[in-house]
């Protein structure tokens, strides 16, 4: 079963179950997973569903970010409800270890040895492990590691 349709699936279970919350979120998902389809012509692969999960869920915590720097903790609550269970259809992140091996490795392959060498690492990095890792956090990594 595709991402497409296990996420068409639960939207469904969901509407019988009245769960509104997690309707509105499938919904909201389903939306923009028929808007990239349109956009392709074609019925999406895995991968592109998880990419726009992924904007979906960075989409959210931008949002989470500034509903905290403006005080409203219950729009915040929201959107955090709303990235827990659009993360339930992502591949699991690597946790800080497993990203600093990682980024290590990286480092070591590539033979990096400055901050300069930065956007190749992260190239390589992101190629290899798309969808589990953060970005952000690789690149603090590197900023640590490469003088």
């Amino acid at each position: 079963m595709s991402l497409t349709e296990r996420i068409r699936g639960d939207l469904t279970r969901s509407m019988k179950a009245r769960d509104a919350a997690r309707t509105s979120t499938l919904r909201m998902v389903q939306a923009a997973l028929q808007n990239e389809q349109i956009d392709k012509g074609r019925e999406l692969s895995d991968e592109e569903a998880e990419a726009v999960l992924r904007r979906a869920v960075k989409q959210r915590r931008d949002s989470v970010e500034q509903y905290t720097r403006g005080g409203r903790a219950d729009l915040a609550a929201k959107e955090e409800a709303e990235i827990a269970l659009l993360e339930t259809y992502l591949p699991q992140m690597l946790d800080q270890t497993e990203t600093e091996r990682v980024v290590d490795e990286a480092i070591r392959r590539s033979g990096a040895t400055s901050k300069q060498d930065t956007g190749r690492v992260m190239k390589e990095i992101m190629a290899a492990h798309r969808g589990r890792v953060d970005g952000r956090r690789v690149q603090e990594i590197l900023a640590r590691r490469l003088p």
